[in-house]
């Protein structure tokens, strides 16, 4: 009896570990560059974390509009969010994760051109509302996004009772920790400028942004990227296949993403700073990522990517 008490109460230890690994998830405009695939590979293939959702994210600009290509794509025609899909959709399966809940998010940005915050629900949205209230009442969902922020920010006007169950960390905008100025003037914060200033208003919400500034360290070389992805394994070729199809000219690449997803995962290799947010938004505070070790967060990627 002592013994199998003994071997109920290790089991009960081990089985509390488990359920204590911190779920996240990830919302990616996967279909404009090709650093957003890099970073779905490395929160895949954590261990220390449970990756529960991989939400699809629209990357509409005005150069859609006014351009007959945007990166490798024709522009006429081009839906963005179900590129963006297809290619969470594509990763997934090479991983051998499909199961890996991934709705498809919104198509366009919330509210309208000149402002206003209505939703713009979504399968993302829903599935991150019930993500979080599936959730035991102790625990907080991280949800990092690496393109416009229109799903979250969807998921909260329509649910806004799950704000204190979440954790932002978020890729865009410029802050300049000396100056402790803010340029929103950023490809992914334009693309749903509605979206960030109703995050950044949003009182009491979570919100860790990984800026320009921080990011632009943490880059790839081409040459030396290519001789470490083994074109035999499925997930690696498509990494490999998507820097060559997608900007084949650029010798040397920022990974934006991935530098969040590196930088979360090791907050040792990172500092973060409480800063206030801009002047024209309501006064609190968030934080900002002001300085990451690139090299160190690339050869955690690597020694990652080979297991």
């Amino acid at each position: 009896m002592k013994y199998f008490f003994c071997l109920l109460c290790f089991v009960s230890i081990i089985s509390s570990g488990f359920a204590q690994k911190q779920k996240v998830w990830l919302d990616a405009d996967t279909g404009n560059e090709m650093d957003d695939l890099y970073a779905i590979v490395r929160l895949v293939k954590e261990a220390s974390i449970e990756l529960i959702g991989l939400s699809s994210a629209h990357f509409n600009n005005p150069d859609l509009l006014v351009f007959e290509k945007w990166n490798a794509y024709d522009s006429k025609g081009l839906n963005t969010v179900a590129e963006s899909q297809r290619l969470n959709e594509q990763i997934l399966k090479a991983l051998g994760r499909i199961t890996i809940s991934h709705p498809i998010g919104a198509d366009r940005q919330i509210g309208r051109s000149w402002g206003e915050e209505d939703a713009r629900d979504s399968e993302a949205a829903q599935a991150i509302i019930k993500a979080v209230k599936s959730l035991p009442e102790n625990e907080k969902l991280d949800i990092l996004t690496i393109g416009a922020m229109t799903n979250i920010a969807s998921a909260l006007i329509l649910a806004p009772e799950i704000k204190s169950r979440i954790r932002c960390f978020s890729l865009g905008a410029q802050y300049n920790p000396k100056t402790k100025v803010w340029n929103k003037n950023e490809f992914n914060i334009r693309n749903d400028l509605n979206a960030f200033d109703y995050l950044l208003n949003l009182e009491g919400f979570d919100l860790t942004m990984m800026c320009l500034e921080a990011s632009k360290p943490f880059q790839f070389h081409r040459e030396d990227t290519y001789s470490k992805l083994d074109e035999t394994n499925a997930a690696k070729k498509i990494l490999e296949d998507r820097w060559r199809e997608q900007n084949p000219q650029d010798e040397i690449r920022v990974m934006w993403d991935l530098a969040l997803v590196e930088a979360y995962l090791n907050p040792a290799l990172a500092q973060i700073k409480t800063v206030k947010t801009p002047p024209e938004n309501k006064s609190r505070k968030i934080r900002a990522y002001i300085k990451i070790d690139e090299k160190a967060l690339a050869e955690d990627f690597w020694s990652t990517l080979k297991n």
